[in-house]
């Protein structure tokens, strides 16, 4: 069975820093990109950074780059994501997802982690 487990989220204030876990399990995940994405109260889900499998390329949404960075630890089956600076905006559940090499479309869904940033 395919597992996505997200941990770290947390209430924080503003100008703080988290460090999102998402461990994988049931399937060697190394090939696969896996992302983040985040859905705030009354806002659809949106892209928030994804890393690839083997060559390790990272992107990132335009709302928070130059304030975190993904990475990804294929021995250990985990992709995390350190946000720092965090701001108001940021409050979201974070959803780890992964997607095979040539897919469009995220497969496996973890059941998110809840971020909160106080002003």
């Amino acid at each position: 069975q395919v597992q996505l487990v997200e941990s770290g989220g947390g209430l924080v204030h503003a100008g703080g820093s988290l460090r999102l876990s998402c461990a994988a399990s049931g399937r060697t995940f190394s090939t696969d990109a896996m992302g983040w994405l985040r859905q705030a109260p009354g806002k659809e889900r949106e892209f928030v950074a994804e890393i690839s499998g083997s060559v390790g390329s990272t992107r990132y949404a335009d709302s928070v780059k130059g304030r975190s960075t993904i990475s990804r630890d294929n021995a250990k089956n985990t992709v995390y994501l350190q946000m720092n600076s965090l701001k108001p905006e940021d409050t979201a559940v974070y959803y780890c997802a992964a997607r095979f090499l040539l897919a469009s479309e995220y497969k496996y869904w973890g059941q998110g982690t809840q971020v909160t940033v106080s002003s």
